[in-house]
């Protein structure tokens, strides 16, 4: 049998690229999506479209609700940002950053990881075409890779090793994108905007859409997905 991994899987394009990766790599992969109170489900539905679609060897879908903290457009009564340029989207820290979210999804990836055996994490985190996200940095995954050696018994008794693994990391979201397609993943089942309408289309002005966007035009391919009506015709990441 294959080495066990546990991936994060989000529903979005990097998680389901990063799930395509750590297979041709040879592990036998136990996914875990979060609901974390996320403000629409449609990306728990593409989770679940792309743990099929990727033959996971079991996939957990937990409930931690963060929306009972708030502070995040993501899980409260906040207005996700729409229309900004690339340099806005690179600068600073956006209200759509939800608290700890990716500590908190480690930290709860790491004990699926101790009781299946997994020695190995993958996250599909990214410092390049990103959000200004602080637990995107690669000095944050080799604190937590720390972390995960110290806190468990199984680190601590020496019978795993833990790593965090971050494939996507230092590429671009088009470099992420060729890959992806190298490696026969199908972006239509994936779902990437953070304020899509109420039959998941997605807005296409959003941070994330824009980014996405952007990463299919300069790879030169086509988003599988459907935009909001108008949105195809809009310049990605335009003033």
């Amino acid at each position: 049998m294959n080495r066990p991994a546990v991936i994060l899987l989000s529903g979005g394009l990097d998680s389901a690229t990063t799930a395509a990766i750590a297979r041709e790599r040879g592990f036998s992969l136990y996914a875990l999506s979060v609901d974390y109170g996320q403000r629409h489900r449609f990306e728990l539905e593409a989770a679940r479209r792309v743990a099929a679609s990727t033959g996971m060897q079991r996939h957990v879908v937990l409930a931690v609700d963060l929306s009972q903290f708030g502070g995040s457009a993501l899980t409260d009564a906040m207005e996700v940002p729409k229309d900004r340029s690339v340099g806005q989207i690179e600068h600073g820290i956006p209200v759509t950053y939800v608290p700890a979210r990716n500590t908190v999804l480690l930290s709860l990836a790491l004990g699926y990881a101790e009781v299946v055996g997994a020695a190995d994490l993958f996250i599909g985190v990214n410092a390049v075409d990103y959000s200004g996200y602080p637990d995107c940095r690669p000095e944050y995954i080799a604190a937590f890779t720390r972390l995960a050696n110290m806190a468990t018994q199984a680190g601590v008794e020496g019978r795993l090793r833990f790593a965090v693994h971050t494939p996507l990391i230092d590429l671009s979201k088009a470099e992420i994108i060729r890959r992806g397609i190298e490696l026969g993943v199908d972006y239509g089942l994936t779902h990437t905007c953070y304020d899509p309408d109420a039959n998941g289309i997605s807005c296409g002005r959003c941070d994330a859409c824009q980014l996405r966007r952007k990463g299919f035009a300069e790879a030169g391919l086509e988003d599988p997905l459907e935009y909001q009506v108008g949105q195809r015709e809009r310049k990605p990441g335009g003033p």
